[in-house]
């Protein structure tokens, strides 16, 4: 009987014992929401895999049980929870209900991370590399030559830095067209487009846009923020068309250019109107920053509800420990609802100004992500403001975006049924 129940004690010891980590990702629970995302990437790289709980307690990821990644966790500040098998299975059992909207997700491998940024432009300069970096994921710059010659090709997923695809050197001309660094950094384009063979920084980068449009085509992943959204899909539908002026390019533009416009070869907009004018800080009528009607105070942006079991993409690249994100400002602020392109899905917007904020689509085999503003903690984001500090934003939901988008690749795929 003795031996009986010792058999039986250690059945279920085994059975109850700690075998999986839990990382919680509510408001509640996290103290670290975006050093989490780096744990789970740290912990794809050694080609463990990890699920990752849709809709459980604001997108948790479970973990196998080690102590080397329970150490981690307590060396970079990330909230866990030490469960049985058990616990376990009946968290999952809970998800895998028809009746709750949680579906749970495995991650499989570290996707492999390129930031298309311009040589010497530090991490704080652009909201993905600075949490990328803060979150400890390791990533690799690339820019024009890299692209043109086919580096694409290496990585998984792409950020664009705030660029200015249309050659027209970010419409800062008005403003600083004499500051020392706007004519360094324009100096530098066209000694770039030269040495590439390029009589025009804007012939340059579209060549540019067109190898990145072919990346997301062939299946890459794409995700942009800010003058990079809507400049990227400009220069795609002025192809072979010129809408710069002489101060740009050194020529005149082509006349009556904004009916030569092909919107078909855009990824997300459709039916813009281009700004004209050299003076005005601006591209086109698909950027909402000069039309809002809203305070700082009131300037929030709603997460859209996706079925998480129908649509895990879309449900993926909105977790967060809450709805309402703080809005912020950009060059790009957000999208003119109505110029976006019916078949690309909004995931964040501000009803009340008729604005989106967060899109994806699909393009090819491949996705794409336009988060519009600049900073997600730093609501007017302008020229030389000092970078944001991330330790004092370390549950930003608005930075859970991105995260959301770099580990989106890692998922195993489902096909999206709506």
């Amino acid at each position: 009987m003795k031996k009986i129940c010792l058999i039986a004690f250690l059945f279920i010891s085994t059975n109850t014992f700690a075998s999986y980590i839990l990382i919680p990702m509510d408001a509640e629970s996290q103290k670290n929401h975006l050093k989490a995302y780096g744990i789970t990437y740290w912990v794809l790289e050694k080609d463990l895999k990890v699920k990752w709980l849709l809709n459980y307690r604001g997108g948790s990821f479970l973990l196998p049980d080690a102590e080397e990644i329970q150490r981690e966790c307590q060396i970079r500040g990330v909230s866990f929870e030490v469960i049985s098998n058990a616990k376990a299975e009946s968290i999952l059992e809970e998800i895998s209900s028809p009746s709750q909207n949680m579906e749970a997700v495995v991650l499989e491998k570290a996707p492999k991370i390129a930031v298309y940024t311009p040589k010497g432009k530090q991490p704080w300069d652009d909201a993905v590399t600075m949490v990328l970096t803060y979150a400890e994921i390791p990533y690799e710059t690339i820019y024009d030559e890299e692209v043109l010659n086919d580096g694409l090709l290496l990585f998984d997923w792409l950020h664009l830095h705030h660029e200015d695809f249309t050659g027209q050197y970010g419409k800062f001309y008005r403003a600083y067209r004499t500051a020392a660094w706007y004519m360094a950094e324009k100096r530098e384009a066209e000694d770039l487009a030269t040495r590439l063979g390029y009589d025009k920084v804007s012939l340059e980068k579209l060549d540019v846009a067109l190898k990145i449009r072919d990346y997301v085509i062939g299946g890459g992943f794409m995700f942009a923020m800010c003058s990079a959204t809507d400049s990227f899909d400009i220069a795609l539908a002025a192809e072979g068309v010129d809408i710069c002026e002489p101060m740009f390019d050194g020529d005149g533009s082509d006349p009556n250019y904004q009916n030569k416009i092909d919107y078909t070869k855009t990824f997300a907009f459709t039916d813009f109107t281009l700004e004209q004018s050299p003076m005005v800080y601006e591209f086109s009528s698909i950027d909402m920053t000069q039309k809002r009607k809203i305070f700082k105070t009131t300037d929030y942006f709603t997460l859209m509800d996706f079925s998480a079991k129908w649509d895990p993409i879309p449900t993926m690249l909105c977790q967060n420990h809450t709805a309402l994100v703080k809005g912020f400002m950009g060059q790009t602020t957000a999208y003119t609802r109505d110029e976006i392109k019916s078949n690309v899905l909004v995931m964040g917007e501000n009803k009340t100004n008729g604005e989106a904020k967060y899109i994806h689509g699909i393009k090819g085999k491949g996705f794409f992500t336009f988060y519009g503003g600049h900073d997600p903690e730093d609501y007017t984001h302008r020229v030389g403001d000092p970078k944001t500090e991330l330790d004092l934003h370390s549950t930003s939901p608005g930075y859970r975006l991105i995260l959301n988008n770099v580990l989106f690749p890692a998922a195993r795929k489902k096909k999206q049924k709506t």
